[in-house]
């Protein structure tokens, strides 16, 4: 089976389910190589439990990093997660609630903050969900305000409580999309949140540099193998999604994970900042 003939598939439920996709993401970081770069730190990643912020988390993990995830309800792939990190010898807590709840992230980020020994070194906003619409006469008000709640409005609480917990060096990652740039006639909502979270990252690393020393910078994915995808599209959509990349084919969560990683190294990124990494198969964008 090539990579654009994988079966057709659809989940009825946001933000989809890992342990129920057919071929599973590659998001288990099994071929990478650590070098030590986040010994001792302590991570946040939401939308964790599963696509891009499993392999974040891993990632994190392998590099020396204690995670903790934030994930909205898929009990089942949280713990697969947590199994997966801390079988490279890291601690990991999992939380389940709805990042667009202000409450839920207020008392989230504490007990994160906790179980990380008082300070957060990392933040990845990374959660999200996304709903098709051909035409923007019809799309539900309800579901343009749940699509910005949990979009953006839940970077922004995550940040409101994560900042008083982070020292000087610490770094936020914010992931965008592809979307921000070229837009998605399909995914109107989706679109806009996606730039909004690329000019929030821009002036937040503004102002957290001036402010505190922590760097803020982004990641902008394009079609990449995650339960987001058979959650939003239809069969035929999701049998061929990633086909009109340049590349050819959908990403993996795998192929993602290191940029994150290198935003959140000192080592390897001190001098970046207000910065967007762009693993999208080979699309150019500008902006």
């Amino acid at each position: 089976m090539s990579e654009q003939q994988r079966p057709p598939q659809h989940q009825d439920k946001q933000p989809g389910i890992e342990a129920e996709m057919t071929p599973r993401p590659e998001s288990e970081m099994r071929h990478w190589k650590p070098a030590n770069k986040l010994a001792g730190k302590g991570a946040i990643v939401t939308g964790g439990d599963s696509g891009i912020g499993r392999a974040v988390a891993i990632g994190f993990a392998k590099e020396g990093a204690d995670v903790v995830i934030l994930y909205k309800d898929e009990h089942g792939d949280a713990q697969d997660t947590q199994r997966l990190v801390e079988a490279e010898g890291r601690r990991c807590e999992i939380i389940a609630g709805d990042v667009g709840d202000s409450g839920f992230v207020r008392e989230a980020v504490n007990r994160a903050a906790q179980f990380l020994g008082g300070t957060i070194d990392i933040l990845v906003n990374n959660a999200a969900e996304q709903h098709e619409c051909e035409d923007v006469a019809e799309i539900p008000e309800e579901q343009v305000e749940r699509t910005f709640r949990t979009n953006i409005f839940g970077y922004f609480w995550m940040v409101k409580y994560a900042v008083p917990h982070m020292k000087e060096g610490g770094a936020i990652i914010n992931t965008t999309s592809v979307t921000a740039y070229r837009g998605s006639p399909q995914l109107l909502d989706y679109s806009a949140t996606k730039g909004a979270i690329l000019a929030f990252t821009r002036a937040l690393s503004q102002q957290l540099w001036q402010s505190r020393k922590i760097r803020v910078n982004g990641v902008a994915p394009g079609p990449i193998w995650t339960p987001l995808i058979p959650a939003s599209f239809d069969d035929e959509s999701t049998a061929k999604h990633g086909a009109s990349a340049k590349m050819g084919r959908a990403g993996q969560p795998d192929e993602c994970a290191p940029a994150y990683i290198f935003l959140a190294s000192n080592l390897d990124s001190s001098y970046i900042t207000g910065q967007v990494i762009h693993p999208n198969g080979g699309d150019v964008v500008n902006g």
